[in-house]
């Protein structure tokens, strides 16, 4: 479905390592313009409203994410997701994975009823606030996040997100090619899915597994921020032999 209104919306998109989608390269700050007719999954630039959806096109932990201005000729998929196409598009800022995650938890807070510090389903959120605090997210693309020392965030699903921020925090991902973050001191960023990623900021740790092809664990790893090569909030995985290999932002 084509609109030829011509608002601004405000949304959300992904990028591969160098900040580009299917070859077109973006930066943040500058607005770009589409030449010719606008269609959802076939022309104009795309971009979500619902942050959650943008994990369905590109997986947290390998990815780059921003803020965004959809404006000009936009067009919807009939019965798909949140996805629009737009004739122009503005790149406000691009976004950390908490930052992505903090967006996407207050855009399903706007949207749904709220559920408690627990939530269940595909793209589902959960967020946390306080002291001791723990937040659940579960299902495909969902994301948790806790803020506080002491907190706990834990995400299970296939590109799920994880961000814990705190002392002595504690996020935990469960599922293919999710991510997990962890910012505070002695906090700890658990990883134990498929081709999964963690990052952890100075003086908080990380803890990777690998597995066989069948899904049986290979390796398992812990380093300390700082320790054996791991850098400060950076994404790492771990290769075949089981090493720590920093994952290409």
């Amino acid at each position: 479905m084509t609109d030829k209104a011509d608002p601004v919306i405000q949304a959300f998109k992904g990028f591969d390592k160098n900040m580009q989608c299917r070859g077109y390269q973006f930066e943040a700050g500058k607005t770009f313009n589409h030449e010719g007719s606008v269609k959802a999954c076939s022309s104009g630039f795309h971009s979500c409203e619902n942050p959650l959806d943008v994990f369905g096109y590109y997986q947290p932990g390998q990815s780059r994410f921003a803020i965004v201005e959809a404006s000009g000729e936009f067009s919807r998929e009939t019965n798909g997701d949140s996805k629009i196409a737009s004739a122009s598009l503005h790149i406000k800022a691009e976004l950390t994975l908490p930052e992505f995650i903090g967006h996407a938890i207050s855009w399903v807070t706007a949207h749904c009823t709220p559920g408690g510090e627990h939530a269940t389903g595909d793209r589902s959120a959960s967020s946390a606030t306080g002291y001791s605090s723990a937040s659940s997210a579960t299902g495909d693309r969902s994301a948790s996040s806790a803020t506080g020392d002491s907190s706990a965030s834990s995400a299970t699903g296939y590109s799920s997100a994880s961000s814990a921020t705190g002392d002595r925090s504690a996020s935990s991902a469960t599922g293919y090619s999710s991510a997990s973050s962890a910012t505070g001191t002695s906090a700890v960023a658990l990883n134990t899915g498929r081709h999964g990623r963690a990052s952890a900021s100075e003086g908080a740790a990380i803890v990777l597994c690998s597995h066989n092809n069948d899904g049986t664990l290979r390796h398992i790893r812990c380093s300390k921020v700082g320790e054996n090569g791991i850098k400060p909030d950076t994404f790492y995985t771990l290769s075949d032999d089981g090493e720590f290999v920093e994952w290409p932002e």
